[in-house]
């Protein structure tokens, strides 16, 4: 049992790991990306199932070599969850550090300005979901490192 869990959490973690270089990268050159968004909802996607893996590997009765794998292979769905909420309020930050009180404020912009916000948004969403897979990726070496 203890193999599965290593190999789910293994799996997980440099998923993540990916997901966040690359979404750090995009980032800094301020460029948007499917790819990342794909690679993301992967990784995130592995999340839970590295925390559905332990939650049938302990009503199997499976006994970690350290109690804190539990903590380690379910605490990154919490953080998706948090990332994904922060993700949310990205556009708002943006709008309101423009002074724009809402979207219909953006459509009254020229486009180059509707560009600039849209990018601003996305640019932030990628941020905070990098900094997300990079926290899933370290959670995730932990889990197999303790299973």
């Amino acid at each position: 049992m203890a193999h599965v869990a290593e190999v789910v959490a293994l799996v997980t973690a440099v998923v993540n790991l990916l997901a966040g270089v690359f979404g750090a990268w995009r980032w800094w050159l301020v460029e948007p990306s499917r790819a990342f968004w794909v690679l993301c909802r992967t990784g995130q996607a592995l999340a839970v199932v590295q925390a559905a893996v332990a939650g049938v590997l302990a009503a199997l009765g499976f006994d970690p070599s350290d109690n804190l794998y539990w903590l380690y292979a379910l605490l990154p769905v919490v953080v998706s969850f948090v990332a994904e909420q922060l993700r949310v309020t990205a556009a708002q930050a943006v709008l309101d550090s423009r002074d724009l009180e809402d979207a219909k404020a953006v459509g009254r912009l020229d486009e180059a300005g509707q560009r600039s916000v849209v990018l601003a948004i996305v640019r932030r969403e990628m941020g905070v979901m990098a900094a997300a897979a990079f926290v899933v990726a370290f959670l995730a070496a932990r889990a197999w490192g303790t299973a």
